[in-house]
């Protein structure tokens, strides 16, 4: 604590954050990571795990006839002025019983209704009521018909497909969130890269052993979004599968939005409710740096406690290993005072037409589980997960479950829609790929996580 002191002091005198991120200088390409100069200057290391080919693996690249199926995605959303959003789903909507929210509805076609102002409550399923039919009371004045404040209409076709190792098309992309690093996935990049999927983790700027420059501008969600563009058009194959954690929620949701037809499928750990980004005016973060490297051993007390279920020794070893919550004072605040993001409100989340998945550890202190329930709720295509045991971390509590969890939604397909002319010789019925559901899923591993 001492040392942590005198140093505050010496970054109050020279201005400088003691305990900067540099580049490691003895990481070579041939252990899997990779330093890319996304700007001059400006340096991410990425770790990036190509699986060995074998022969033969070029032709499994195009699915076979009947496999993986096309979803209509049919959508009108309206935000009317008294911030009311409406959500009507016309296409075919692809819905599972895992999918746990207020308006869950199973239904291929469904209307959503939530208020834009009460972002805490659930959504209200209240119908609109219909200005035509209500007749006003005696002495009252006839309301005038809403006028929708804006109007967004989405109609296209969506291939989702099952998405197996062995395919040279497909790149699993970690993205981890604010203090994080790319050890934080190790479970997982290791896991993926035996199957035989081609991994990409980068080190955000700051983070991990990428460089991180001494201004504060380097660490706003813009800067941040197009360092990831940058490493995401690097390495983007056919088919892309985004995995984000907390802050990296953002990104995936940013990078999904930026290139639909790229972006297969999406999994958001732990990122929150679908709100536009602002920092917040009243945050230990807008201490002077000086101040908060000089409390950086209690930040780091208080995100053991909030990020881990249990704080004993192996979650001690965890934070370590995963060299979380390792960044500069410098780094921290700026991070924290970068995140303005307007554009990623509902309406932008709505817009997504890509499959999600939403893993949510029950223990979050972070992220309270409503606001990954709203986020099932405004998305087309989300199953929402919760795992009992994990907490925010839950990627480093329980890796196997999560491991588990992932490779069932990259193997998953949608059910194909039923054929209107009957079954005949040049039009065979279709095969059956109804999603599971809770009576014919298997039973999770050893109840580590339970269906919502």
């Amino acid at each position: 604590m001492l040392t942590s002191i005198t140093d505050g002091i010496l970054c109050c005198l020279t201005g400088k954050s003691a305990n900067v991120v540099v580049p490691i200088e003895s990481s070579e390409p041939s252990d899997g990571y990779e330093f890319v100069e996304v700007k001059p200057g400006r340096v991410l290391r990425v770790r990036h795990i190509v699986p060995e080919r074998h022969p033969g693996d070029e032709e499994v690249v195009d699915q076979a006839p009947g496999q993986g199926g096309t979803v209509h995605c049919k959508r009108k959303i309206t935000v009317y002025r008294n911030g009311q959003l409406v959500i009507e789903n016309l296409g075919d909507v692809v819905r599972s019983e895992i999918l746990h929210c207020q308006n869950g509805n199973t239904e291929p076609s469904s209307t959503v209704e939530v208020e834009l102002s009460d972002y805490n409550s659930a959504a209200t399923s209240t119908p609109i009521p219909d200005p035509k039919s209500a007749s006003p009371a005696p002495g009252q004045q006839r309301r005038r018909r809403r006028k929708p404040k804006r109007t967004v209409m989405i109609d296209c076709d969506r291939k989702i497909s099952s998405c197996k190792g062995t395919h040279t098309d497909v790149a699993l992309f970690f993205i981890h969130g604010v203090g994080g690093s790319m050890d934080i996935w190790g479970s997982q990049l290791d896991f993926f890269s035996r199957l035989g999927y081609e991994v990409i983790a980068p080190d955000l700027a700051g983070h991990g052993a990428s460089s991180s420059p001494q201004i504060a501008a380097a660490y706003t969600f813009y800067a941040l979004a197009e360092d990831l563009r940058s490493i995401f058009k690097r390495y983007a194959r056919r088919r892309n599968i985004l995995i984000g954690h907390s802050y990296g929620v953002s990104f995936c949701t940013f990078l999904a939005h930026e290139y639909p037809e790229q972006v297969h499928k999406v999994v958001m750990i732990n990122g929150g409710g679908p709100t536009a980004l602002e920092p917040s005016l009243c945050s230990i973060f807008n201490l002077p740096t000086c101040v908060l490297h000089c409390l950086s051993p209690c930040l780091a007390w208080s995100f053991l406690k909030a990020a881990f279920a249990r704080q004993g020794a192996k979650e001690k070893q965890l934070l370590k290993e995963g060299n979380a919550f390792n960044v500069s004072s410098f780094v921290l605040r700026a991070m924290m005072s970068g995140q303005y993001w307007p554009e990623g409100d509902e309406v932008y989340h709505a817009e997504l037409t890509v499959p999600i998945l939403l893993v949510h550890g029950m223990h979050d202190k972070f992220v309270p589980i409503e606001e990954d329930q709203r986020m099932a709720e405004i998305l087309l295509i989300a199953f929402l997960k919760v795992i009992d045991e994990g907490s925010h971390m839950v990627m480093m509590e329980c890796p196997e479950t999560v491991n588990t969890l992932l490779h069932e939604f990259f193997l998953w397909e949608p059910d194909l829609p039923p054929s209107t002319s009957p079954p005949t010789q040049d039009n065979p019925p279709l095969p059956d790929k109804t999603p599971p559901t809770a009576e014919t899923a298997p039973p999770p591993p050893e109840n580590k996580a339970q269906n919502k």
